[in-house]
């Protein structure tokens, strides 16, 4: 229980003790009126906030009495059972590491290339791919909206030719694949799965995940195109088509990454991360899908930020609640769909363009926090991202980083190594409660879609921000380098795309338009026209589009024309 519940005046040295403390407390509660209170009157505590970056109250000291709610059979288990607190696996690490990514993606589909090969050959052990702000927005390359942004954020995708280049020597039977996108996801995976036909692959081994989470882009990254309902619909697509035709794939990865990007504070990113995931449960379920078929293909992805404990605490509760919620509330019976499993990446927005080198130590320490939390795979940043892309010694270091975790620590040499820890499981269950309290919250405003035009997330994100950045401005939170031991920043060379990009797309899209059957690119999308329309499965019209070397523009203008664009409200 919080401190403040059982001893409103800890360090007063006078008066009794309430006659219901039991002799845990007593010992507790004297401890901090007598040795704590004298010894901070010798040392004063520091002129710090002591909470976490959730505005949580940290105590000085956590006994077993503050956790005597928490039952560790109920509760905690063991590793690869339920409720899966320990881990989704009895052996984690033990077995198999975590998959090691490094987000890469800039410039044309052959600079990617070549640095996925050069990530592969240092050790990396799955591809995660980013893509630019066009192709994020389902614009093609030489669209008018898409001048300057080319190439710049991630790698231009406007087709199939693209795609094959992209992943040119790379077998996608041997190597997963992660692909950040999410409005026109179904027709980026539905090129990616025809580059795999083409090559011969058998589409039931191969393996990877689409972000695919479109809520979170009305919540927080804002890149979206369509209405929340028609744009959810898209992604319940993938959970029917995806468990019969491609077995081994992510159909979606929940983020919360970007929601904590945009501000948020780590419970409202556990929070609103799982609410998500539950809408598209309920989605799936009002369209008749079998819950064991289509969850155990849902996975997650969390930031991992500065606060090292809420950072472990995080991955421990996100595991227990959604295993309660998918047995107890839903009704799953298959133990996998209980399992959450998680992709995480080392907080973006965290990296300082101030002395950068910096950033190499907040990356180690936010690894070392989501291997401790039991990540199932790891993307760390390069420490010059603040200023630019990385270059690819500062994507190295960063891979290199997690291999000194895996292989020098000792961190997985056993399972949760931090569980029985008094202060991490009080923690792990603070941020369960204030997770389950937020549910409330949403489902009071009618649920997910509901509460995101009702501009409750916007709300509460923008004043987690605004507190975040107060305590910093007035440094009751110091950054170092930003506002504490500031110092003259070093030079660092940047990574800087080439200009050239622009025309190598144009050219490319204009060689497909010009050598395609125009036919059958025609019959393709009139087909996703009709599915759209008609509200039958997508998924088949995309693949037949993809084939069809239909442009991702184009088969966005369609589903525009069908589904109407969607403009956030103005809130007052």
């Amino acid at each position: 229980m919080p401190l403040a519940d059982v001893a409103p005046d800890p360090y007063n040295r006078g008066g009794p003790l309430p006659p219901s403390y039991d002799a845990a407390m007593k010992d507790k509660h004297r401890w901090l009126r007598e040795d704590y209170a004298e010894a901070t009157e010798r040392f004063p505590e520091r002129d710090a906030l002591f909470e976490t970056l959730s505005g949580i109250p940290v105590d000085p000291i956590y006994t077993a009495d503050d956790v005597t709610d928490i039952d560790p059979e109920r509760d905690l288990g063991y590793p690869g059972a339920y409720p899966y607190t320990r881990g989704v696996q009895p052996s984690m690490y033990r077995g198999k590491l975590w998959t090691m990514r490094m987000f890469a993606g800039f410039g044309t589909a052959e600079q990617t290339n070549e640095r996925f090969h050069r990530l592969l050959e240092a050790g990396q052990t799955g591809l995660s791919t980013a893509f630019d702000l066009p192709t994020l927005m389902g614009y093609d390359s030489d669209h008018p909206m898409a001048r300057g942004e080319v190439g710049k954020c991630g790698v231009a995708v406007a087709s199939l030719a693209d795609m094959e280049v992209l992943f040119e020597g790379i077998d996608p039977e041997a190597i997963t694949t992660s692909m950040t996108i999410n409005s026109p996801a179904n027709a980026i995976w539905a090129m990616y799965l025809a580059m795999a036909q083409k090559k011969g692959a058998d589409l039931a081994k191969v393996g990877g995940t689409i972000q695919n989470d479109i809520l979170k882009e009305f919540i927080a990254q804002k890149e979206f195109i369509f209405p929340p309902a028609p744009s959810v619909g898209l992604v319940i697509d993938t959970f029917e088509w995806g468990p019969e035709n491609v077995p081994r794939w992510n159909f979606v990865s929940v983020s919360g990454y970007h929601i904590r990007e945009a501000g948020s504070t780590a419970v409202q990113e556990l929070a609103f991360t799982l609410a998500d995931g539950i809408h598209y449960v309920r989605r799936a379920l009002e369209r008749g899908l079998d819950i064991d078929e289509f969850a155990p293909r849902i996975s997650f992805f969390f930031n991992v930020h500065n606060d090292f404990f809420e950072e472990i605490a995080k991955f421990r509760a996100a595991r227990r609640i959604w295993a309660r919620q998918m047995r107890e509330v839903f009704g799953a019976k298959n133990p996998r769909s209980w399992m959450l499993r998680t992709h995480a990446q080392t907080a973006g927005v965290s990296l300082a363009a101030q002395q950068p080198l910096v950033n190499v130590a907040r990356v180690a320490i936010q690894a070392l926090a989501g291997v401790l939390g039991g990540t199932n795979s790891l993307h760390t940043d390069a420490f010059d991202e603040a200023l630019a892309l990385p270059t690819e010694d500062a994507a190295t270091l960063a891979l290199r980083t997690q291999q000194v975790i895996a292989h020098e620590t000792g961190v997985a040499n056993t399972v949760d190594p931090l569980a029985g820890s008094y202060h991490l499981e009080w923690l792990t269950a603070e941020m369960e409660r204030q997770t389950l309290a937020y549910f409330e919250r949403i489902d009071a405003l009618g649920g997910v879609e509901e509460a995101i035009e009702a501009g409750f997330f916007a709300r509460e994100i923008g004043d987690a921000s605004w507190r975040q950045q107060r305590d910093i401005d007035e440094r009751k939170r110091l950054v170092v380098g930003v506002n504490a031991y500031e110092q003259e920043n070093p030079e660092v060379p940047i990574q800087l795309v080439d200009p050239e990009v622009v025309r190598v797309q144009e050219e490319r899209l204009e060689r497909v338009r010009r050598e395609r059957d125009g036919a059958r690119a025609e019959a393709a999308l009139e087909e996703l026209r009709r599915a759209a329309a008609d509200g039958v499965n997508t998924m088949p019209a995309f693949l037949a589009c993809a084939h069809a070397y239909c442009t991702l523009g184009e088969q966005m203008d369609v589903l525009r024309e069908v589904y109407g664009v969607y403009e956030e409200p103005v809130l007052i």
